[in-house]
């Protein structure tokens, strides 16, 4: 199930925007968060680029370390003002990121860093047991 809200808000000059869905915490559901993030960010008329890569890796992040077999990860996108906050939420809260400078030969263990490198910031929130929500924001999306 997706969800859009759209609310005017008096004081912006740009309507409040509000994306979530639940996916499987797969591989397949960590692409489709990718390809959702792109479609609904063209429909609100806004950059792709850091907010795609970013929701990748998060997602990817909920499918590998965060999958608990019949729990979906939720993806949410939230527009206030100019800036846009990204949020995965999984129901592994036992297992709570950390960034690291990661092996130069390795092939995977370097998600977090791009996310540090395309946020402008990011972290983790513990929500009712068992869940977390990594987040990240991108400023000044309207520019």
């Amino acid at each position: 199930m997706n969800q859009e809200t759209v609310a005017p808000h008096p004081q912006l000059d740009n309507p409040i925007r509000n994306f979530t869905v639940l996916l499987s915490p797969t591989p397949r559901g960590a692409r489709l968060a990718r390809l959702l993030t792109a479609e609904q960010l063209r429909t609100w008329e806004l950059p792709l680029e850091k907010a795609t890569q970013i929701v990748a890796e998060l997602a990817a992040n909920a499918a590998t370390h965060g999958r608990v077999q019949g729990r979906d990860f939720r993806l949410t996108l939230y527009v206030v003002a100019d800036t846009l906050r990204i949020e995965v939420t999984d129901t592994r809260a036992d297992t709570l990121p950390h960034l690291t400078q990661g092996d130069p030969d390795a092939e995977s263990g370097r998600g977090l860093l791009l996310v540090n490198a395309l946020a402008d910031r990011w972290g983790v929130a513990a929500g009712p047991y068992p869940r977390k929500t990594i987040w990240a924001e991108v400023c000044r999306v309207y520019t």
